[in-house]
């Protein structure tokens, strides 16, 4: 049931669950999708790496599961590449569902036509280290969000937002209810009527 959940957030998109979820998560980064129109939601894998140093993705690859989202973090987010087109042939064997990268990434060509979806801060060929040890299977915090091991990532063309574990089944519910509500609400705006009217904003404005 869970991996339908999964599947059913990554539909609903990432605007619909970040709504849903009282605006909470929202991972606030102007990332860059690899693969545009890609969709995935699933449990995060985390990843600190030491300051500019990639030692730690190296460490993890053999511990993810399918179906995961590889978060790649380090203390400092800056343009330095912590994956590339060999990481990224060994992350996709293990089954892993899309990589966040707050950091760089390099082989853009390449990664691009290995067709796992990629979400990443920068683009840069500026290599890492393999000196630092950090972190796995530990919160990290992108683009303001703390992400804990297991939380659901859902990332698509408009970014992405965490879900906290334990909020999942909420989540799903509100967020099919609002799709729900959208529908009828698209419904009277294809017939005719404004937001301005059916929100109450005229009063508002009007009022004044």
């Amino acid at each position: 049931m869970t991996h339908k959940q999964h599947a059913r957030l990554a539909e609903l998109g990432v605007a619909t669950v970040y709504e849903a979820s009282s605006r909470e998560g929202l991972i606030d980064l102007p990332l860059v999708q690899l693969l545009p129109g890609s969709r995935v939601a699933g449990p995060a894998r985390t990843v600190m790496c030491g300051q500019d140093d990639n030692l730690m993705v190296h460490a993890v690859i053999e511990q993810i599961q399918p179906g995961e989202v590889l978060v790649l973090a380090m203390p400092e987010p800056k343009p330095v590449a912590l994956i590339g087109e060999l990481l990224v042939t060994q992350i996709k064997v293990r089954g892993a569902a899309a990589i966040l990268v707050d950091a760089a990434v390099r082989d853009v060509e390449e990664l691009v036509a290995l067709g796992l979806p990629i979400w990443t801060r920068y683009i840069r060929v500026k290599g890492a280290t393999k000196t630092e040890i950090g972190q796995l299977n530990t919160p990290v915090t992108v683009g303001g969000t703390a992400i804990n091991p297991g939380d659901i990532v859902v990332l698509d063309n408009d970014g992405a937002v965490c879900v906290a574990q334990r909020r999942l089944e909420e989540v799903l519910a509100k967020a099919e209810a609002r799709l729900e509500k959208e529908a009828h609400l698209r419904a009277r705006l294809q017939a005719g009527e404004t937001s301005y009217d059916i929100h109450g904003l005229r009063e508002y404005v009007e009022k004044q």
